[in-house]
């Protein structure tokens, strides 16, 4: 078999709603024990439906079906199943988005404008949601065809062009049920976009399928600042959701310039990154203008593959 092939399937991606804070509240061990289990309770379905699991992300998993309405079936089990579970006591849920399509496949993984669609579906849910794409539901079977509602319009990327997004009906709960108000427009705002890092001719990218990167002297990290006051590993950038924080591991700080001249100087601390600026690691702006790591968001897509 190939490396990489081509093919229509469909991915559900479904992730664990609130993990940092069960880690806040319950510390690291306990949480990685709620947070496995839940994740061991999601895949457990997957026989059930021909599904197959492509990798975990943290706290969410990557599955892929060979249609939507097993895919939909398994989203929808899932939700039922880590309803009942609540391991360690603790109320947990999750959220779930999927779309279907053409897809990359690789020897350990699927790519693709399919991915980046199911993907930000998710992002879009509420706990307890599984969301689908207008242009899915022709693949659904009558019975879920029959447990669909409109939400909101959406931009997918893949097309540019505005699809509505439907909320799967699972929960016997109809009394309860947000009512959808129709006398108004609901529009979802765009994916935020990656953070764009950039040092001479070196550019790097922090988004979903990277979320993580290393800033330092060390020659293995992402971005090599060359500086005696830069430490070897002076510190990360990662994403949660959709947002963008640099955590500083450093000796001497790493100071943040922002748009409008004000600089900040972050030692052992971590901060969100927002709109366009000038990172340095080690050394101000004032005593050493260069070098410096500018960073920008990139709106196209925070799904980029």
């Amino acid at each position: 078999m190939p490396n990489r092939y081509t093919g229509d399937l469909a991915v559900l991606f479904a992730d664990v709603v609130e993990s940092t804070g069960l880690y806040r509240a319950l510390g690291d061990i306990e949480a990685l024990k709620v947070v496995s289990a839940c994740l061991e309770a999601m895949t457990g379905v997957l026989p059930d439906y021909r599904g197959r699991l492509v990798k975990t992300l943290g706290d969410a998993v990557m599955c892929i079906f060979p249609d939507i309405d097993h895919a939909v079936s398994a989203a929808v089990d899932m939700q039922r199943v880590i309803g009942k579970l609540q391991p360690g006591g603790v109320p947990v849920q999750i959220r779930a988005g999927v779309y279907g399509g053409a897809v990359v496949i690789g020897r350990d993984d699927v790519y693709g404008d399919t991915v980046n669609v199911a993907a930000y579906l998710t992002d879009a849910a509420a706990p307890g949601q599984v969301l689908i794409a207008e242009e899915a539901l022709p693949e659904l079977s009558a019975h879920w065809r029959d447990n669909v509602r409109p939400l909101f319009d959406a931009i997918l990327k893949n097309t540019l062009a505005k699809t509505s997004v439907y909320e799967i009906l699972w929960r016997d709960d109809e009394a309860e049920r947000t009512h959808i108000n129709l006398n108004i427009t609901r529009m979802i705002p765009r994916d935020i976009g990656s953070l764009l890092l950039q040092i001479g001719g070196i550019e790097r990218r922090v988004d979903y399928w990277h979320p993580l990167l290393v800033i330092g002297r060390d020659p293995g990290c992402e971005l090599v600042i060359d500086d005696n006051r830069t430490s070897r590993r002076h510190a990360t950038i990662r994403v949660q959701r959709t947002q963008f924080y640099l955590v500083d591991h450093s000796t001497n700080g790493t100071f943040i310039t922002h748009e409008n001249g004000d600089e900040i100087h972050l030692v052992r601390q971590e901060i969100m990154l927002e709109g366009i600026g000038e990172i340095r690691p080690g050394f101000s702006s004032k005593e050493c203008p260069e070098p410096f790591v500018a960073f920008s968001r990139d709106r196209r897509s925070i799904y980029r593959v």
